[in-house]
């Protein structure tokens, strides 16, 4: 994409209200793998992650792909301890909670990478999880501490996802429980069909 994965994260955004103006860029290399991450959060509710291998779309994710996920979850939890903003009580926020409306792009750049799945569009390679995982950590934990107003707004809109995702399953709970209470209401004897 022309402009890098920077550009195309804000194209992805570009209807959306985002809830911090620049993309969030990570770049480094490891043990031989190149590692680009370009991430934004926006008002919604979807999450929308591209990773890509050697300039090929993994369509359906793999090792840099979970890499990520793992990292951004552990950083945002260890952040939000960190700071104080939760409670010594309050549960971690979940991978769900801290991907809402987020929009990244992780590609990476490995020399030797093995595709899994029917369509090859999975990759398989272990190395490229512990690589990407350490390498966006290392720079978002600092990005994150550099960069307090941002992260606070990162924090609450996990934050406001847990509440939501509590919420729902709270309703589902007394809706069900609701229903086996009418059931069990239904009169003694029932009249055969004719």
């Amino acid at each position: 994409y022309e402009g890098g994965i920077r550009s195309y994260v804000r194209h992805l955004n570009r209807t959306r209200e985002v809830l911090h103006e620049e993309p969030i860029y990570i770049a480094g290399e490891r043990d031989g793998i190149a590692v680009e991450i370009a991430l934004q959060y926006n008002d919604g509710y979807t999450s929308n992650i591209y990773s890509f291998v050697n300039n090929i779309h993994t369509h359906e994710g793999g090792t840099h792909e979970s890499g990520f996920k793992m990292a951004l979850t552990r950083i945002i939890n260890d952040y939000a301890r960190k700071q104080q903003i939760f409670k010594e009580n309050d549960a971690n926020l979940t991978g769900e909670d801290v991907r809402e409306g987020l929009t990244a792009i992780v590609s990476i750049k490995h020399p030797s990478p093995q595709f899994e799945g029917q369509t090859k569009t999975k990759l398989g390679n272990s190395d490229a999880r512990t690589v990407t995982d350490a390498v966006f950590s290392e720079q978002f934990e600092m990005f994150l501490l550099e960069n307090p107003t941002i992260a606070r707004k990162i924090v609450e809109k996990g934050m406001m996802a847990a509440r939501a995702r509590l919420a729902a399953k709270k309703a589902r709970e007394l809706t069900r429980r609701k229903s086996a209470l009418d059931i069990s209401n239904l009169p003694g004897k029932l009249a055969d069909c004719s």
